[in-house]
Parts: C-alpha cells; sequence; structure tokens
C-alpha cells in the first residue's frame, strides 16, 4: 500500500515538474533546431551565448516584448482564454506520469509523480481532449477565414487521431488489468516491457502521437504554404509562443507516456542508486524525443486526404485488432 502524501509535499513537487517541463521545453526547441541543423549539413542556433545555449532565453525576451495584437472583430474573451487552455492542459497532463518508484527521506513520503491516480491513463486522454477546444476556439475567435479553416482542420486531425491513440494502449490495460501507470510499471517489472509482446500497439501509438501533437509528417494543421499558420494565424507576441509551448509540452507528456506503458517507466539497472529511476525514465525520455525530431528532419509531410485516409483505414483497424487479438491471448493463457 503506498504510504500517504502531505499535501505541502505534493505542492512542492508539483512546482519543481512544471518548472522542469518547462525548462525541458526550452531546451527541447533548441535540440530541435541543433540536431536538425546537424542533419541538414547546416548551423543551428550558435549566436546568443555559448554554443546557442542562451536561445531559448532570446527567444522568451523576444515574445514578450512583441506586440500583442488582435482583430478588432475577435470574441475578445475567448480569443484570449484559448492559449491558455491550451497551455494549461498540457501542464496538468504531466501531472500523472510516474517517473520514479518514490522515495522516504527523513521520514517524509516522496511519491514518483505529482499525482497517483487510479485512473491516470484515463485522465491524460481526457484532459487532451479538453484542450482541443484551445485550438478550436482560439481559431474560431480570431474572426479569420484562414484561422478557422486551420482549426476546424485541427479538429478534424486530432479527434480522428485520438481514436487509435486510445484503441493503441488498450492492450497494455488488458495485459497490467490497470489503469493506474504506477501498477502498469510494476507489471513490466515482474513479466518483460511491454514493447515485446505490444509491439504493434506501440507502432500505433508512435503514429497516433505524432498526428495528435501535430507533429511532421502530419504537421496539416500549420501548413503554412497552404493556410498562413493554420489556428494561431491572428495571435502574436506571448500568446502565439502559449500555443508552440502547449505543442512542445504535449510532445513531452507523449513520449512520457509512451515510456511509461510500452519501455518499463523507471525500470532499469540500479546503478545510480536512489536517483536510477529518474534517470532511466529521462534518459529514455531523451531517446524517444529524439526519434521524434528525426522524423520531422527526414519525413515529408502528408496531403490531408492521405493523413485521413491512413488515420481512419489503416491506423484504426491495426490497433483494434491488436487490442482484440490481446483480449483474446489474456483470457486463453
Amino acid at each position: 500500500m503506498t504510504p500517504e502524501t502531505e499535501w505541502w509535499v505534493s505542492l512542492i513537487q508539483a512546482l519543481v515538474v512544471i518548472n522542469l517541463v518547462m525548462v525541458t521545453f526550452a531546451y527541447l526547441t533548441l535540440a530541435e533546431r541543433k540536431v536538425m541543423g546537424r542533419m541538414q549539413l547546416r548551423y543551428g542556433p550558435n549566436r546568443a551565448g555559448p554554443y546557442g545555449l542562451l536561445q531559448p532565453i532570446a527567444d522568451v525576451l523576444k515574445l514578450l516584448y512583441k506586440e500583442s495584437f488582435y482583430p478588432a472583430a475577435a470574441i475578445d474573451w475567448l480569443y484570449l482564454m484559448a492559449p491558455f487552455v491550451a497551455a494549461f492542459t498540457a501542464l496538468v497532463t504531466f501531472s500523472v506520469i510516474p517517473f520514479g518508484p518514490g522515495w522516504e527521506v527523513s521520514g517524509v513520503y516522496i511519491p514518483g509523480q505529482v499525482a497517483d491516480l487510479p485512473i491516470g491513463l484515463i485522465l491524460i486522454f481526457a484532459i487532451g481532449s479538453i484542450g482541443i477546444y484551445g485550438f478550436i476556439v482560439g481559431g474560431w475567435a480570431s474572426d479569420s477565414k484562414y484561422a478557422l479553416l486551420g482549426s476546424m482542420r485541427t479538429c478534424a486531425q486530432l479527434v480522428s487521431y485520438e481514436v487509435s491513440l486510445a484503441l493503441s494502449v488498450l492492450g497494455v490495460v488488458i495485459m497490467a488489468k490497470s489503469l493506474d501507470l504506477t501498477t502498469i510499471v510494476a507489471a513490466q517489472q515482474d513479466t518483460i516491457w511491454y514493447v515485446v509482446p505490444q509491439f504493434v500497439g506501440l507502432l500505433v501509438f508512435l503514429f497516433a502521437g505524432t498526428a495528435e501533437t501535430a507533429r511532421a509528417p502530419f504537421d496539416l494543421p500549420e501548413a503554412e504554404q497552404e493556410l498562413v499558420a493554420g489556428y494561431h494565424t491572428e495571435y502574436g507576441g506571448m500568446r502565439f509562443g502559449l500555443f508552440t509551448m502547449s505543442e512542445y509540452i504535449n510532445l513531452i507528456t507523449l513520449s512520457g507516456l509512451c515510456v511509461t506503458l510500452f519501455l518499463g517507466g523507471w525500470l532499469g539497472p540500479d546503478w545510480f542508486g536512489p536517483l536510477s529511476g529518474p534517470i532511466w525514465f529521462v534518459l529514455k525520455l531523451a531517446l524517444l524525443l529524439y526519434l521524434f525530431i528525426w522524423m520531422r528532419t527526414t519525413l515529408p509531410r502528408l496531403r490531408y486526404d492521405q493523413l485521413m485516409r491512413f488515420g481512419w483505414k489503416v491506423l484504426l483497424p491495426v490497433a483494434t485488432l491488436n487490442a482484440i487479438a490481446t483480449a483474446i491471448v489474456v483470457v486463453a493463457v
């Protein structure tokens, strides 16, 4: 039975985790530009600070000092709230991702995640669905046909691929017999990591997750040459920055969820003492983030009809068959 956590421990842990996620997001943008530069035989950012390490700070300052314009006919409070909704939901979903087994320091128990919930997996999908409204409402409230087209295309893509994403993890839930992410990690400690028996589910999860976070080759919501910039066409300054932040934090959360469900979470050799769990979690997370950057660098963007056809006619049937096959095997064996 998990020891009870003091409320002030959870508060401090939430502040620490939120700031770590924000720093990871800031330097993920730098890492992505650096890695893409190397893969494309060019330099990445190298002017702001040594080796360009201050580039994320320069980007934040630029966004803060840019003029926060908005269309005169925009619906004010919806227009202003949309980026905050997208950013808030992106940050909240990471709170249930476990990054360690938990520790006891001076008689005080520190859990391995901010919120240990028995339905953590459902919470991630539920809050992620709410986050979609930030993109839809932002485009609609801008009173711009380009932004409206972008928001509708975003809605169609995210809703379509969310079905396949949810079905792709159903096999893991059936094998672990739980929706608690900590229990799912513990189940992999007793047997093998689910990347082996659920390899098909992992592939569907990666493809659907890439589309869910609007990453290349599924970055149709921001097809600049077709829709100017998509749902955030009429946004500037830090409001635009909040939309960008939500996309990158969703990518971090998606990678953390993939590590938890398929790659054993914090499990690994006990080489680093009490910090082995978080270190192994971060290493696996970094590997997946590098994979997403690699995909963005090398794969061309799909046409919209190809994107929708792939989601409904390929990923959805494969995810459904994988869940059915897993259920049959688990019941039989």
